[in-house]
């Protein structure tokens, strides 16, 4: 595509700088976001965690491109969304911005591949053969490329709306709830689908969740409360993450000034790695 760019594992994929969003105003406003920075690097999954109300997701709807910040900036990359007509902000999102959701939206007249490539398709581009085929092997899908939605498991679905988020290269994809209409097992697949293509692929993917388990996944977890980043983990597990949002009360802000780089143990091509609307 036209405006995607090559990112290596300690580029800032995507980053918000002073965000503060507010909801409405005077006696009524809500401070969703209050002074938040933080930055996505390539290479790297990160999970976004807070209590609900927290702003969670309206961080990741305005990181995204999705919805205006009322004070501070947010990039893709080097790029100021608020720097953007309507026009090129539409086009940035669809060539540099993935999202998985927790509802699969597959086309069920389509088969995955034609679900795999529609943005794609719907752009007028076209699709990098060699980059689909090897995302095809990291997800799992040559067997069924032929096979409409109704055919496949919740897992198989939601794996090709994985495929679907990564087919255009993105910078960053964002992924809000993905494992919600899932059960375990499948969840977890789901998850370390996530982690691998991001790592393998070097984009920065960046997950919305309330649960531990699913956090424990992501190479590193950020919390808010009230709108502020208060906490990061480097290496979660469940329990720690558990512990972590048991003890939100009386936690102070600290400071957030991004991961370090993430290399995954294959790369992309698949050969060996040297390295190891209302707040919510």
């Amino acid at each position: 595509m036209s405006t995607t760019t090559t990112l290596t594992p300690t580029a800032l994929a995507a980053r918000v700088d002073n965000a503060v969003k507010v909801y409405g105003s005077g006696d009524t406003a809500v401070r969703a976001l209050d002074g938040v920075s933080v930055g996505f690097r390539a290479g790297r999954f990160t999970a976004i965690m807070g209590p609900s109300g927290s702003g969670k997701s309206t961080l990741m709807h305005c990181a995204a491109g999705l919805d205006t910040l009322t004070e501070g900036a947010a990039y893709i990359g080097d790029t100021d969304l608020g720097s953007l007509d309507d026009r090129r902000l539409t086009l940035l999102r669809r060539d540099r911005v993935g999202f998985v959701f927790q509802a699969f939206n597959l086309v069920p007249t389509l088969n995955v591949a034609e679900n795999i490539t529609l943005p794609i398709d719907l752009a007028g581009e076209r699709p990098d053969r060699e980059w689909l085929d090897a995302l095809v092997d990291v997800v799992g899908l040559r067997d069924r490329l032929h096979h409409r939605p109704a055919e496949l498991s919740g897992g198989q679905q939601q794996r090709v709306a994985v495929a679907r988020a990564f087919a255009g290269r993105p910078d960053v994809v964002f992924a809000d709830e993905p494992t919600g209409n899932l059960d375990s097992r499948s969840g977890g697949e789901v998850l370390r689908l996530l982690g691998d293509t991001a790592r393998q692929a070097s984009r920065a993917v960046v997950m919305v969740t309330h649960d531990p388990v699913a956090a424990a996944h992501a190479d590193e977890v950020v919390f808010l409360a009230d709108g502020r980043l208060v906490d990061r983990m480097e290496r979660p597990t469940a329990d720690r993450v558990l512990d972590r949002m048991k003890a939100f009360d009386g936690s102070a802000p600290t400071e957030f000034d991004g991961p370090t780089s993430f290399n995954g143990p294959t790369s992309f091509d698949g050969t060996p790695s040297t390295a190891g609307g209302e707040p919510s």
